[in-house]
């Protein structure tokens, strides 16, 4: 198998692969949920009918091997991630037989590049209490916030920072 990776923008035919992502995601420590039980989570269903701002898919081979999206929830039907309407919630996968080769990071560093090319503020996150990949965001500088448990929020507008005009 070609394991070359190559990396494409996100699009609108992803709505599948988002979808297997949130279930992976929430599945991330063992099976929890099924895939019926996540389609009928408003919740957590928004994670893939919620339009992302943007985002990104490696591929190797032609089939996807990661994931990563980034959506703005409204303060009445926000993300476990939610902080306030003007940080979007970053959500990443990568899929088993690709984890532990640096994709992970890869996929949110270019996220986090993109958020600031566009000038946003900041960008959240929901992870749980064990997850191995909360290591990989707190390396990255994302820190807990009081907004719910397992929140992370990393701050982009920093000093020596510029937003495009």
């Amino acid at each position: 198998m070609d394991r070359r990776r190559t990396t494409r923008a996100l699009d609108e035919q992803d709505r599948l692969l988002l979808r297997l992502a949130t279930w992976f995601n929430v599945n991330w420590n063992g099976p929890r949920f099924s895939i019926a039980q996540v389609d009928g989570d408003p919740h957590l269903a928004a994670y893939y009918r919620t339009s992302p701002e943007f985002g990104a898919v490696s591929t190797a081979g032609g089939e996807p091997t990661g994931v990563v999206w980034v959506t703005r929830f409204p303060a009445d039907a926000p993300g476990y991630g939610f902080v306030r309407a003007d940080v979007p919630e970053l959500s990443v996968c990568v899929l088993l037989g690709y984890r532990g080769e640096g994709l992970g990071l890869e996929l949110v560093e270019a996220a986090v590049r993109e958020a600031r090319d566009r000038g946003l503020p900041a960008l959240s996150l929901s992870v749980e209490e064990g997850n191995p990949a909360r290591r990989l965001y707190e390396r990255l500088g994302f820190r807990p916030v009081d907004a719910a448990a397992g929140t992370l929020l990393l701050e982009l507008r920093d000093v020596g920072h510029r937003p495009p005009a």
